[in-house]
C-alpha cells in the first residue's frame, strides 16, 4: 500500500468540541425522558466517542490522519492472517490485503479495480452478488460458499461479509475451503466406487453360474475320456495276449534248436566211426604202414593243435562272457545314469541318448537319433561362445562348462556339460560323447538370493543395497558426461493410518500398488527403489537443467494421490518429496541421500502432498532449528524452566489483584531466557502443548503453597495459553485432569490469557471450548487486545471477562495521540460490552494516572512490579502501596 501524506490534526480537545456539537444537533428533535444520571452521562459518552471514531475515520478516508496512525492500521489489514477484501457497492475490489493476493495469486496492482466476479465461476456469480447486496442491505454479517477461479486454477472459497463502519464499502474474509471439498467430492467417488464394485459383484456371480455349466460339460467330457481309456485298456490286454504267444513261439524254437544240438552230436559220433574204419584199413594196409604212422604223427600233432585251439576258444568264451558282462553293466550304467548322455558320431549326428537325455531336453530317443545337437541351441551364448568351445575340444580332446539351452517346449535351462572326443587307435576322432547336468533349479536359487539381496521382496523393487550402487554409477555417468541428476526422498502421507485403520494386509497391496503406478511415472533409465516401510527413492538421470525433472515429480505426486482400491476399500493418501540435484549439491551419495530426507521432511512440515528442493542455506536454519528443539526439549524433561510472577493491582483502592505467570529458561550456561528466546522456536509444535500443560500444573501448584501459606490472591493466578494447545480436541479432559489432580485449588482461581488472534481461524468453535473451560470454573482473559483486527467481533462472541490492553499502546499513549485514542476507545467499549479491562506496561506513575482519568483501575507493568520468583511475591504484597497521586 502506499504511504500517506502527513498533514496537520486537531487536538483532543477540538476533535471533543466538533463531536459534541454534531451530538446535540443530532439529539436536538428527540429527547428521551431524564434516568438515571450515570447511566445517561456513560450512554452520552459513549455516543460523543462513536461521533469522534466516525469522524476520525472520515478524516482518514480523506488522507488527514497522521503517517504512524496510517503505517499501524496498515499493518494490522495488511499482514492479518486470513485474506480479507473490500468491496464497493458495485462489487469492485478496492483494497486487498496481502493473504488476498497470495490465496488467488494475483498481484494487488492487477485486483484494485477489478470486479471481483470475474474470479468467481459463473454459476457461483448470483450467489456471490446476492451475499454482497444482503451486506450492503445492513442485514449483519453474510457467508457463502462460492467456487473461484484463477486462470486454469479452481477453489472453493468460504466468504464472510459484512457492511464496513461507513456504508459505502463491505470488508468481506475469505478462507480457501478447496482441501474440504475435495473430501467431499472424494467420498462421493468413494460411493460411486461402491456402487460399480456391488454391480462387479453380481457380474461375477453371473459369471460363476456360467462357470458351473462349463464345470458340468467338462466333467461330461471326462465321462467319455474314461470310456475311452477302458477302451486303451482293451488294447492294452489284447497286446498282453499277443505277448504270451510271441512268448510260447520263442519257446518252440529254442526245443527246435536243441534238436538241432542232437543231430549235431549224432553226425560228429558217425564221423568218429568212420575214423576207426580208416585205422583199420589203414592196419590192413601194410604197405601203407610208413605213411600211417606219418599220418598217425600228423594226425597227433593236427590233434595237438585242435586242443591249442579248443583251449583259445575257452578263453575267448570267458573273456566274450566278460565283455557281455561289462557291456550289460555299461548299458545299464547308461540308461539309468542321473546324467544325460548323447553320443554323436564324428559328423555331430546323434547315435545314442539315454533316459535322463529325455527327461531333460522333453526329446524322445527316436526325435533325437539323426539329429545334430543344434536342436537344443538357445541363443544366450554369442556365436564367440561356441567357436572357443570347439577349440578347447580339437585342441585338448575335452571342454566343460556352463551352458544355456532350450527344452522342447522352448523352456530355457541351464547345464554343466562336458563334451569329450572319442578316437581309435589311430588318433582319428569317431564319436563325441556329452555328459550334462540340469542345474537350473541351482541357478534359480542363486537369482533368488541375488534378488533378495538387491530387491524389496514385497514390491520387487530394487532396495538400499542395489539402489547405492546403481546411485554411485548414475554420479560417474553425470562426471563424464557433464550432466546432472536428482535424487528424490518420497514417503508416502497417511499411511500409518491406513495400516492401523485396516491392517497390513492392505498396507501392503497399497504399497504394492503405489510402487507399480510410481514406476511407470517415470522416464526411461530412471530408477525407484523402496529402501523400507513406506519409503522409496528415485534417481532421475541424465538431466540437462533442473527444470527436466519437474514433469517428473509432478506425476510422482499424481501417482501416489490417485485413490486405491485394495479388497474394497477405497484408499487416498498422498506423498511428501525432497529432491536434491547433483553436482550443484557437490557430495557423496550418503549425504545426497541425506539431504533429500531433510528436503522430504520440508515437504511435509509445508504442508504435504508437495515437494521441495534441498537448499543449503535452509539446510542450515533446519539443522539450528532442530538443535534449538533438541536443547528445549532437554530443558523440560531437566526441569530448567521457572515460571516468575508479575503482580496485578487495583490502582485506585490500592490492593493486589492477582498475578500473571510467565516463563523463563534457567540456561545452565546462558542464564535467564525470557520466552521470546525461545517460544518462537516451538511455535505450532507438539513440545508448545507440553510446556502449556507444565506451566497450568506448575502454576496450581504454586496456588496451592500459596494459600497453605495463607496468602490471600482473591482474583487469580494467570497463565498464558497458545492456540495450538487450546485447539486441540482433548484439551478440555486435558485440563480437568490437571484440575483434579489439585483437589485443594479451587478453579475459579486460574485465569487463562488467550492472545486476540489465537481465535482468529475459527471464533465459534473458540467460543465452544470456553464455555466449557468457564463450567469448569476457570476464567478467561483476551490478552493484547487492540493488536488484532476483528476486536469488535471478538468482544461480541467470545465469552471472556477481562480484556488486556496490548503494553505496545500504553507505553507510548502519553506521547503518541494516536495511541491514546486507541487505549481510549478500548477502556470505553470495554466497558459498553460490561467487560473488566486491565493494562499492561504501565512503567511510570503518570501512565498509571493517565489510565485512572480514562476509567481504568486494573494494571500490571515495570511500574509496579517486574516478574519475580514465587519465593519473592509474599514479601512484595506486604511491603507495595499504590502511588499517593492514585488515591
Amino acid at each position: 500500500m502506499k504511504t500517506t501524506p502527513k498533514s496537520a490534526k486537531p487536538s483532543t480537545k477540538v476533535l471533543r468540541e466538533r463531536a459534541e456539537a454534531k451530538l446535540k444537533k443530532q439529539t436536538s428533535d428527540t429527547q428521551s425522558p431524564s434516568s438515571d444520571y450515570e447511566a445517561k452521562k456513560m450512554l452520552h459518552e459513549l455516543q460523543v466517542h462513536q461521533i469522534e471514531l466516525e469522524m476520525q475515520n472520515e478524516e482518514l478516508k480523506q488522507a488527514r490522519i497522521t503517517e504512524r496512525l496510517y503505517y499501524r492500521y496498515t499493518e494490522l489489514f495488511e499482514f492479518a492472517p486470513i485474506a480479507y477484501f473490500v468491496f464497493d457497492l458495485n462489487g469492485m475490489i478496492s483494497q486487498v490485503n496481502l493473504r488476498g493476493a497470495s490465496l488467488l495469486g494475483i498481484d494487488r496492482d492487477h485486483l484494485v479495480g477489478k470486479p471481483f466476479s470475474h474470479y468467481v465461476t459463473a454459476q457461483y456469480r448470483e450467489i456471490f452478488k446476492r451475499c454482497l447486496g444482503k451486506a450492503f442491505s445492513g442485514s449483519g454479517i453474510q457467508s457463502c460458499e462460492v467456487l473461484g477461479q484463477v486462470s486454469n486454477n479452481t477453489l472453493w472459497l468460504d466468504i464472510e461479509a459484512n457492511l464496513g463502519i461507513t456504508g459505502t464499502d463491505c470488508l468481506a474474509a475469505m478462507i480457501d475451503i478447496s482441501d474440504r471439498k475435495q473430501a467431499e467430492d472424494s467420498q462421493n467417488r468413494a460411493n460411486k466406487e461402491l456402487a460399480f464394485q456391488n454391480q462387479e459383484k453380481d457380474k461375477r456371480a453371473d459369471e460363476l453360474v456360467l462357470a458351473n455349466a462349463d464345470k458340468e460339460q467338462r466333467a461330461n467330457e471326462l465321462a467319455l475320456a474314461n470310456i475311452e481309456l477302458a477302451f486303451q485298456n482293451q488294447e492294452k490286454d489284447k497286446r498282453a495276449d499277443e505277448l504270451v504267444l510271441a512268448n510260447a513261439d520263442k519257446e518252440q524254437r529254442a526245443n527246435e534248436l536243441a534238436l538241432a544240438n542232437i543231430e549235431l552230436a549224432f553226425q560228429n559220433q558217425e564221423k568218429d566211426k568212420r575214423a576207426d574204419e580208416l585205422v583199420l584199413a589203414n592196419a590192413d594196409k601194410e604197405q601203407r604202414a610208413n605213411e600211417l604212422a606219418l599220418a598217425n604223427i600228423e594226425l597227433a600233432f593236427q590233434n595237438q593243435e585242435k586242443d591249442k585251439r579248443a583251449d583259445e576258444l575257452v578263453l575267448a568264451n570267458a573273456e566274450k562272457e566278460q565283455r557281455v558282462k561289462q557291456l550289460a553293466l555299461a548299458a545299464k550304467v547308461f540308461t539309468h545314469a542321473r546324467e544325460s548322455i548323447m553320443i554323436t558320431d564324428a559328423e555331430g549326428l546323434i547315435i545314442e541318448v539315454n533316459k535322463t537325455f529325455s527327461d531333460i531336453t522333453g526329446y524322445s530317443r527316436e526325435e533325437a537319433i539323426g539329429k545334430t545337437p543344434r536342436i537344443l541351441k538357445s541363443e544366450r551364448q554369442s556365436p564367440e561362445f561356441y567357436v572357443d568351445m570347439w577349440q578347447a575340444i580339437v585342441s585338448e580332446g575335452y571342454w566343460y562348462g556352463e551352458i544355456w539351452n532350450h527344452r522342447k517346449n522352448n523352456e530355457v535351462y541351464a547345464v554343466m556339460q562336458t563334451i569329450s572326443a572319442v578316437c581309435d587307435v589311430n588318433g582319428i576322432t569317431t564319436h563325441y560323447v556329452s555328459l550334462a547336468s540340469d542345474i537350473t533349479p541351482m541357478k534359480q536359487h542363486q537369482e533368488q538370493l541375488e534378488r533378495i539381496a538387491h530387491y524389496d521382496v514385497l514390491t520387487n523393487l530394487p532396495n538400499r543395497v542395489l539402489l547405492a550402487d546403481r546411485l554411485s554409477q548414475a554420479m560417474l555417468q553425470c562426471s563424464r558426461h557433464g550432466q546432472s541428476l536428482a535424487v528424490v526422498f518420497l514417503d508416502l502421507d497417511g499411511f500409518k493410518t491406513v495400516n492401523d485403520a485396516y491392517g497390513h494386509d492392505i498396507g501392503d497391496e497399497l504399497l504394492i500398488a503405489l510402487s507399480i503406478r510410481m514406476k511407470e511415472a517415470l522416464r526411461e533409465g530412471d530408477s525407484l527403489s523402496r529402501i523400507g516401510g513406506d519409503e522409496f527413492v528415485a534417481v532421475l538421470a541424465d538431466l540437462t537443467k533442473v527444470e527436466d525433472c519437474e514433469p517428473v515429480l509432478e506425476r510422482l505426486l499424481l501417482a501416489a494421490s490417485e485413490s486405491v482400491t485394495v479388497s474394497g476399500v477405497v484408499l487416498n493418501i498422498s506423498a511428501s518429496i525432497g529432491v536434491t540435484l547433483y553436482p550443484r549439491d557437490n557430495v557423496d551419495a550418503d549425504l545426497l541421500m541425506r539431504h533429500a530426507d531433510q528436503a522430504m521432511y520440508m515437504a511435509k512440515e509445508s504442508g504435504k502432498n508437495r515437494y521441495h528442493l534441498f537448499d543449503t542455506a535452509q539446510d542450515d536454519a533446519v539443522k539450528v532449528q532442530r538443535e534449538s528443539l533438541e536443547a528445549i526439549r532437554y530443558a523440560l524433561d531437566h526441569h530448567h524452566f521457572v515460571l516468575y510472577y508479575q503482580p496485578k493491582v487495583n490502582m485506585k483502592i490500592g490492593t493486589v489483584v492477582g498475578v500473571e505467570a510467565l516463563i523463563r529458561w534457567q540456561h545452565p550456561e546462558r542464564g535467564l531466557l525470557s520466552p521470546i528466546e525461545f517460544l518462537p522456536v516451538i511455535e505450532n509444535h507438539t513440545m508448545m502443548i507440553e510446556i502449556g500443560e507444565w506451566v497450568i500444573d506448575t502454576a496450581l501448584t504454586q496456588i496451592g503453597q500459596w494459600q497453605a501459606m495463607a496468602l490471600d490472591l482473591p482474583v487469580s493466578t494467570s497463565v498464558n495459553i497458545a492456540a495450538v494447545q487450546l485447539m486441540q480436541p482433548g484439551f478440555i479432559q486435558t485440563l480437568t485432569d490437571l484440575l483434579a489432580a489439585h483437589p485443594n485449588v479451587e478453579p475459579r482461581y486460574l485465569e487463562l490469557e488467550m492472545l486476540e488472534t489465537s481465535a482468529l481461524e475459527d471464533v465459534n468453535h473458540v467460543s465452544i471450548i470456553m464455555n466449557d473451560c468457564m463450567s469448569l470454573g476457570v476464567h478467561f482473559a483476551l490478552d493484547d487486545f487492540g493488536t488484532g483486527y476483528s476486536s469488535l467481533t471478538y468482544l461480541r462472541r467470545l465469552p471472556a471477562s477481562l480484556i488486556k490492553i496490548d503494553q505496545s499502546f500504553v507505553k507510548d499513549m502519553l506521547s503518541n495521540i494516536d495511541d491514546f485514542a486507541i487505549v481510549e476507545g478500548v477502556i470505553a467499549l470495554a466497558k459498553s460490552f460490561k467487560r473488566d479491562v486491565i493494562a499492561e506496561g504501565v512503567e511510570t506513575v503518570e501512565h498509571g494516572t493517565a489510565l485512572l482519568q480514562l476509567g481504568c483501575e486494573l494494571a500490571q507493568g515495570y511500574g509496579i512490579a517486574r516478574p519475580m520468583p514465587a519465593c519473592d511475591i509474599p514479601a512484595w504484597m506486604n511491603n507495595w502501596k499504590p502511588d499517593a497521586s492514585w488515591q
